[in-house]
């Protein structure tokens, strides 16, 4: 069997902006959860698909000298190891690196890994005792995107282009956007405990590193979207509306889940 191809390629030259754009959406919320879990000075860090390593050099900084911090991605290209070290690794196919671990952590990887259930009872056995994961993801199979529009051709064209995303191209690729909600129930599977789940969503408008994406999104799957049936000018109409403040758009809830062994 062909195993499903990666949506979002390293490779691409539109990647390191992805990077850019996913850390100003999350890295907020994602190092307020972190900080939940105290003092991280000494600690062992797994940072799991690490993409452009903002959150692996945050951790470098709380865990310290005395600690220490793992970045992995399946092609570490965009990680510059700023105070952590970074290894080329599949998660589907290897074992997970170096265990076991204070804090495992990974942020819309395991949604996109058709094993995604599997791997995550494997994070959840690399912990060391007391050891914390914690798995964020975006849950985006919903519709009523559009919170305002310029017209509603607009509306409606951002609608159609969000339930192809969720509906089919990424569902194509292996991807699930709506396992997030899973996570919570997988954690109690693998049997941690203190799961704790928060969800987070705003408002994106055009310009807004959130809607933003969407122009990320056509670049990087320009042929999916056309072979699902969006025109090249219709590409083009989503491209300038991602960046046209009357657009308003609910950005996806982030289900940010933590279990510890």
């Amino acid at each position: 069997m062909v195993a499903a191809r990666y949506s979002f390629d390293n490779d691409d030259p539109i990647a390191a902006g992805r990077h850019w754009l996913l850390a100003e959406v999350l890295d907020r919320f994602t190092v307020e959860r972190l900080s939940e879990l105290g003092d991280l000075t000494g600690a062992r860090c797994l940072e799991v698909g690490a993409g452009g390593g903002s959150i692996a050099g945050w951790l470098a900084d709380r865990a310290g000298p005395a600690g220490s911090v793992l970045a992995t991605d399946i092609n570490p290209r965009h990680l510059r190891g700023g105070g952590y070290a970074v290894l080329r690794h599949d998660l589907s196919t290897e074992p997970i690196p170096d265990q076991p671990w204070d804090l495992i952590h990974a942020r819309l990887v395991l949604s996109h890994l058709p094993a995604r259930a599997d791997i995550l009872a494997r994070l959840a056995a690399a912990l060391a005792p007391g050891g914390t994961l914690l798995i964020e993801e975006w849950v985006s199979a919903y519709r009523g995107l559009v919170l305002a529009a310029p017209d509603p051709a607009a509306a409606a064209l951002v609608e159609r282009y969000h339930d192809i995303l969720v509906g089919q191209v990424l569902p194509g690729n292996g991807g699930d956007p709506a396992w997030g909600s899973s996570v919570h129930g997988a954690m109690l599977a693998a049997g941690l405990i203190g799961v704790s789940t928060e969800i987070r969503a705003s408002a994106w408008s055009g310009g807004h590193a959130g809607a933003l994406l969407i122009a990320a999104n056509i670049e990087q799957l320009r042929t999916e979207f056309l072979a699902a049936g969006l025109s090249a000018d219709e590409l083009a109409e989503l491209t300038r509306l991602a960046n046209d403040p009357r657009l308003v758009i609910r950005g996806h809830f982030t289900y940010s889940t933590a279990g510890r062994r």
